[in-house]
């Protein structure tokens, strides 16, 4: 008669050691990312306040840039936001008669960084695979194009959709934008998926889906299975479509 072997002691606490520790890193590994995308949407709610912020000074919401003395982009919203963000000093600093990139403008960049090397156009989430991120690339951009809130001439105060029903900042992963350059995404160019695997677009490192605060300052998750009709209805501003965030 033969008897199934057993299992010394040791070997039986080793792998209970190992299923916990696995299941321990696993709780500490959700644990900081709830913490990083709560701390994304908590810099989107800030971003969508100081733009409410401007309309209110300003009579309109800014536009997506300001061009040069040759109809060029020259300086980015981002910028033009600055004072409505607790950031009144930087703003003063930065030169309006040169382009962001100019000899004191490139000085400024990293200013913008606070506690852990990131800043608040820099989701925490945003890595990359290999490296650390740089946190002078903006995780958050606007969608600019026809129809939308930032047409790329003048600014927009009137949002015939409803500003509960309408994006103004959406999240995009590596996006390689600078915070102070004047590019955004294009409506008419970007896929109109949410993390499209075929290049930029709303985008970003948590998983499901990715953030976007709407005109009335909401900031909400669009899911990966955001349809293109859905996605399209809140991007612009005028279209008459009936948005339910239950599509979402």
């Amino acid at each position: 008669m033969s008897f199934p072997l057993r299992q010394p002691l040791w070997a039986v606490v080793a792998i209970a050691l190992i299923v916990f520790g696995y299941c321990l890193l696993n709780a500490i590994r959700d644990a900081r990312e709830a913490a990083r995308r709560s701390n994304c949407k908590g810099e989107l709610k800030q971003i969508g306040l100081a733009l409410l912020m401007y309309r209110e000074k300003y009579g309109c919401f800014p536009p997506p840039y300001v061009t040069d003395s040759n109809g060029r982009p020259a300086h980015s919203w981002r910028v033009l936001i600055l004072p409505f963000l607790d950031h009144t000093a930087l703003y003063n600093e930065y030169r309006f008669d040169e382009p962001w990139d100019g000899p004191n403008n490139r000085k400024l960049s990293r200013k913008i960084l606070m506690w852990s090397d990131y800043s608040m156009y820099h989701c925490p989430s945003d890595r990359p695979a290999s490296g650390e991120p740089d946190a002078t690339m903006t995780s958050y951009v606007a969608v600019v194009g026809p129809k939308t809130a930032w047409p790329e001439r003048g600014c927009v105060n009137d949002i015939a959709d409803g500003p509960e029903s309408t994006l103004m900042v959406v999240e995009v992963a590596n996006s390689g934008i600078n915070w102070m350059e004047p590019r955004d995404l294009q409506v008419l160019q970007m896929p109109p998926t949410i993390n499209s695997s075929d290049g930029q677009g709303i985008s970003s490192k948590h998983q499901g889906g990715a953030h976007a605060a709407t005109v009335d300052d909401a900031v909400r998750f669009l899911s990966d299975k955001t349809t293109v009709s859905a996605l399209s209805g809140v991007l612009t501003i005028g279209g008459g479509e009936k948005v339910s965030w239950e599509d979402f």
